[in-house]
């Protein structure tokens, strides 16, 4: 049986501005996104309204995963994760294949949503395989990041069969190494790029990458590459760095 590839991207959009927040420049992220060609990208901070930015950007193109999305990735799946009085932002995962299903799970410790994780179920065309995708963008603060871990590996362990291919992906704001130590222990997971190149990628910031805050972490799946785009326009978007990996299953 021939090996199957897959290219998944993960990435912070910093809800479409550029890293001073003073330039509205998600058409230039999207272009940079198509250029990158990932078969599915799990992306964070993705505006899904804002009346106030809708009233004084002329470029404003509405949802901004339908905007990402369109003509490429027919398959995506957005989740509100911060709800405000003039709109809300979250996490999207986008695909070049079937989204089966999707649930959007609530791990904020506080009374309004503002972190979660999303779940989707993905359908590998030419095969019987299902894939377990799940974004995520976990807290500022250790504490919190620790009970969101302890609620994913809990939906890992009820809802995803070990012999399942299972990619974990996103912005983990993870500054002591927390993650690391609960999903090589309870879930078996490995990270495409410490697999790889023995450490952790750092992609915060994006102008000059000190910190290893955005993670694709796998089972059931071989990597074959991993890497932070080398494009220096890379640099003048998102205050994140993306990180690509390929698959083989």
């Amino acid at each position: 049986m021939s090996k199957q590839s897959l290219r998944i991207l993960t990435y912070n959009l910093h809800k479409g501005f550029n890293t001073g927040n003073r330039q509205f420049i998600l058409h230039e992220m999207r272009e940079a996104l198509r250029e990158a060609d990932a078969d599915i990208m799990l992306l964070q901070e993705i505006q899904g309204e804002h009346t106030g930015h809708e009233l004084k950007q002329q470029l404003w193109p509405g949802p901004h995963c339908d905007f990402i999305a369109e003509d490429i990735w027919p398959h995506f799946a957005y989740a509100k994760n911060a709800v405000y009085s003039v709109g809300h932002h979250g996490n999207a995962i986008l695909s070049k294949y079937a989204l089966q299903s999707w649930e959007n799970i609530n791990v904020s410790p506080y009374t309004w949503a503002s972190r979660s994780l999303l779940h989707g179920v993905i359908h590998i065309p030419d095969t019987q395989q299902e894939l377990h995708i799940v974004c995520l963008h976990l807290g500022l603060t250790g504490t919190e990041r620790k009970r969101q871990l302890q609620t994913l590996c809990e939906r890992i362990d009820e809802h995803v069969p070990h012999g399942v291919p299972l990619i974990v992906a996103g912005d983990f704001n993870d500054w002591n190494g927390q993650a690391e130590k609960h999903f090589t222990q309870r879930l078996d997971l490995k990270e495409a790029f410490r697999t790889l190149h023995k450490t952790h990628a750092r992609t915060w910031p994006s102008w000059m990458p000190i910190f290893k805050m955005d993670r694709i972490y796998y089972r059931g799946l071989e990597p074959t590459s991993c890497e932070c785009p080398p494009h220096s326009s890379w640099k003048m978007l998102s205050d994140h760095a993306p990180l690509i990996a390929a698959f083989e299953f």
